[in-house]
């Protein structure tokens, strides 16, 4: 069966469930969540999409991100996808939420109410080869640079989400 989405409003009040890519053939209004991991240098963990994701392959992103499943709360929907992408667990806070809309040249749109996900692990991840094809640490100073660079090899959604996340930044 195909992984659903919490469709909502601008308020976050569920209105109903969708297939995934069916709510994104239609740039439907969802739910989400996007999780940035620190280290104790308040370096932030990225990282690179597979080459077999649907949208966006081999592009880097935030340490993870995903969808919550009907009935998950945020801060546990991001532990559990932490888990799986990136082999670790770490407690989550939660810092904003906004929303945004992203469409790829493939059709598709990301329209989403993205609740950002705040943890901190100094460890290296045991990453998912089936979700992420790599990892690396860095500065915020340093990633809002290489945005400035070179655009080309990050994800949109990252792209917008940093230009946000960014503000906030000294409340991590």
């Amino acid at each position: 069966m195909e992984e659903q989405v919490i469709l909502v409003n601008e308020k976050d009040e569920k209105i109903g469930l969708m297939n995934k890519m069916e709510a994104h053939e239609k740039a439907l209004l969802h739910r989400a969540f996007s999780v940035f991991v620190f280290n104790d240098k308040n370096e932030l963990m990225l990282q690179q999409r597979a080459a077999k994701k649907y949208h966006s392959p081999l592009l880097w992103a935030n340490t993870c991100c995903s969808h919550q499943r009907d009935g998950e709360e945020n801060l546990d929907a991001g532990k559990r996808r932490l888990q799986e992408e990136m082999g670790f667990s770490c407690n989550l806070r939660e810092s904003f939420s906004f929303i945004y809309k992203a469409p790829f040249d493939n059709g598709l749109t990301e329209h989403e109410l993205d609740h950002i996900l705040i943890g901190h692990y100094n460890e290296e991840p045991k990453i998912n080869k089936d979700e992420v094809a790599s990892h690396k640490w860095m500065s915020v100073e340093a990633v809002q640079k290489d945005i400035a660079k070179q655009p080309e090899i990050y994800t949109e959604w990252f792209k917008i989400i940093f230009k946000e996340f960014y503000k906030h930044i000294s409340k991590t």
